[in-house]
């Protein structure tokens, strides 16, 4: 060996990735998600696929962005841009059903460049537990 190998990274579970991630920035609760998206201060993005959100509603006034278009939706900069990403400093809350795939999501966008964004700790089933507004499921 010549010490120029590559050093192969120590496999990862999933549960050590979220704590890795999470550490990058600061999860909110509900209430707290609710009362920055009623200012103005955040945006909330739903990542949920379809199924779920037939099956328990939305949250009033949440973008819905399923979790494979969430990147090229929320960049700034990019050419597929949703007119709701107007810059980095946007402070994006990333929502999916329990708060597990939008940890990984929001570390997505910090890698974008995206830096106060955030994921709701317990998701959806969080919210609505909380009794925040959800529009329930057309019949």
């Amino acid at each position: 060996m010549s010490g120029t190998e590559p050093v192969e990274a120590r496999p990862v579970g999933i549960d050590e990735l979220l704590e890795r991630v999470r550490a990058g920035y600061r999860r909110i609760e509900a209430q707290e998600a609710y009362d920055a998206a009623h200012t103005g201060e955040a945006l909330l993005v739903d990542i949920r696929y379809a199924a779920l959100r037939e099956r328990d509603g939305v949250i009033p006034g949440a973008l819905v962005i399923e979790r494979n278009e969430l990147e090229w939706r929320l960049d700034p900069q990019g050419s597929h841009k949703t007119p709701e990403a107007t810059g980095h400093d946007l402070q994006v809350v990333v929502i999916c059903n329990e708060g597990y795939a939008s940890s990984l999501a929001a570390a997505s966008l910090h890698q974008l460049g995206l830096h106060r964004a955030t994921d709701l700790v317990g998701g959806f089933q969080a919210w609505k537990t909380a009794g925040l507004p959800v529009t329930p499921p057309s019949p």
